[in-house]
């Protein structure tokens, strides 16, 4: 499946890199927002070039819907090696009280050297950063404690920047999400589709929706399989064609003539992997390539 996204977003990518080059010098603190399913793909490296040297908190957004095994490793991995990672959901509020301690934490000798010159209590200013229909807007609302910007379960809502005052003593600055110019792995631009962050409209689901198939068959068949009351006999030696078509039979998404309606399944089927109802699933993990068998039920 070939990804490209510069041809998707070629003057908003460049128009976004400006925005947070000359944006930089007014806040205090990086937000970098990834998803909790795919920390290494929706890591954009161009975000990386650019925010270099400011201080930077990690937050694995959509935790609720990825391993929890594999999201305590992702904590780990981040201890160990990086910044300081917390795991949040913005759907279920889930970590969102932490990221103030943590900002301050972070910014403690900042903060002393406001205190020193008599700036106690001075508002800190962050800048939020990460790839289209991470959660960027949903997290403002949260901290915001209302609807503050623009949400949608879609990417590329948010097309110009946003302050927006909190509760927490931050001041956000939401920027549109970006994809950059180039894959270096095929996976990555796979993962970014799988989890939403390209539209599908630009997309073929069909051959998304098998692709996810045989990621799923792979990674985690446990879940696969109980979901679509399939068995392992059935599913043995098949490839992502045999696989979406079966799941389509198992729902009963046929047409006249007893054909498989490919496109309702290979929706229903994103639909369900990407809010969890297929089960918590994480398509990568700190130490490399996922192998099967690493989903906990699996």
């Amino acid at each position: 499946m070939a990804l490209d996204p510069i041809q998707w977003f070629p003057g908003h990518m460049a128009k976004t890199r400006r925005l947070i080059a000359e944006c930089l010098s007014q806040v205090d603190i990086v937000l970098e927002l990834l998803d909790a399913r795919i920390p290494r793909s929706s890591k954009n490296p161009e975000i990386l070039k650019l925010t270099a040297g400011k201080p930077k908190l990690t937050l694995l957004n959509k935790a609720s819907l990825a391993d929890p095994a594999v999201n305590d490793a992702w904590i780990s991995y981040y201890a160990k090696t990086e910044n300081e990672a917390l795991l949040i959901d913005c759907a279920t509020g889930d970590g969102i009280a932490k990221i103030g301690d943590a900002v301050r934490r972070i910014l403690a000798d900042k903060i002393a050297r406001n205190e020193a010159k008599g700036m106690a209590g001075r508002r800190l200013s962050a800048m939020i950063v990460g790839i289209p229909n991470v959660g960027k807007s949903s997290l403002i609302n949260r901290l915001a404690g209302g609807k503050r910007a623009k949400v949608e379960n879609r990417p590329g809502v948010t097309t110009s920047k946003q302050w927006v005052t909190t509760s927490i003593g931050l001041s956000l600055l939401d920027t549109p999400g970006v994809l950059w110019p180039k894959f270096d792995e095929k996976s990555v631009g796979e993962n970014l589709a799988l989890t939403g962050a390209i539209r599908d409209g630009i997309l073929d689901v069909e051959t998304l929706a098998m692709t996810l198939c045989e990621k799923l068959t792979a990674l985690c068949p446990a879940l696969f399989l109980s979901r679509y009351k399939l068995s392992e006999e059935e599913v043995e030696g098949r490839d992502g064609y045999d696989l979406l078509e079966m799941v389509g039979r198992k729902r009963g998404f046929l047409v006249s003539g007893g054909e498989v309606n490919m496109r309702r399944t290979a929706e229903t089927l994103l639909d369900e992997f990407r809010s969890a109802v297929i089960g918590r699933i994480s398509l990568e993990k700190p130490s490399g390539r996922t192998e099967k068998g690493d989903c906990g039920v699996c």
